[in-house]
């Protein structure tokens, strides 16, 4: 029984299957090529087999360069990002006094990538930090157990809002940061952090619950190798 897609039991899979396997059909049947038509996908016309393999091909190509174009710009990106990283990695390499470390770190942070704000507390470091430099004893003022604690517990840095975390009031004005990054500072992944750097934003999707935390992983461990000399300093 016949049936619009299927002519005395053959089906059109039937047909697709048997074009598919016998490539010399249409070198011996080559007036079917210009005699198909076929509706355009951009109006109501018909058009040849050719002409639809041309629109298709068209098509496919503007989708490849569109996924070029793509990977050109992510390329662009990585080498900006891996220049900021340089650089904040230099600042950090170029510090000769220990005791500074900490302000080129938030310093660095704040330029090279933009944040709007950014603090550290490193504590146990007090006593490497001359009473006279008012300016670096920031990052040496007291922090509570939960604060130590709560930093030991991050196996990754958090991002996510600002729900009253106490390393928000480190920041200047925190009454305006709508998302935060935690980034703990430790010498290993199992020991305890010996300090927590804190970067905050009024934009709440800034450090969004579901972004990647790698590239923060990184600026945390390049900051843990650098204050390592303030804490052998104590």
């Amino acid at each position: 029984m016949s049936s619009p897609t299927g002519v005395q039991g053959i089906t059109e899979a039937d047909i697709a299957n048997y074009l598919a396997n016998t490539p010399g059909f249409f070198e011996r049947h080559a007036e079917l090529l210009s005699s198909i038509q076929l509706s355009s996908p951009h109006g109501t016309r018909a058009v040849s087999l050719q002409e639809r393999q041309m629109d298709l091909l068209r098509e496919k190509h503007k989708g490849l360069e569109q996924k070029i174009m793509e990977m050109i710009r992510h390329g662009q990106e990585n080498v900006a990002i891996a220049d900021r990283l340089h650089r904040y990695t230099r600042a950090l390499m170029l510090t000769a006094d220990a005791s500074d470390l900490p302000e080129v770190v938030v310093r660095e942070l704040k330029q090279q990538f933009l944040i709007p704000q950014a603090g550290i507390r490193v504590w146990g470091a007090a006593a490497a930090v001359p009473v006279a430099h008012e300016q670096a004893r920031e990052f040496a003022r007291e922090v509570s157990a939960d604060a130590k604690s709560f930093a030991s517990s991050l196996t990754l840095p958090y991002c996510g809002a600002n729900v009253g975390f106490e390393a928000a009031a480190w920041l200047e004005d925190a009454a305006t940061v709508a998302s935060l990054a935690l980034i703990p500072l430790r010498h290993g992944a199992t020991t305890d952090a010996f300090g927590l750097l804190v970067l905050g934003s009024p934009d709440a999707t800034r450090f969004a619950a579901d972004m990647g935390t790698e590239f923060l992983m990184r600026i945390g461990e390049i900051a843990s190798a650098g204050l390592s000399r303030l804490i052998r300093a104590e």
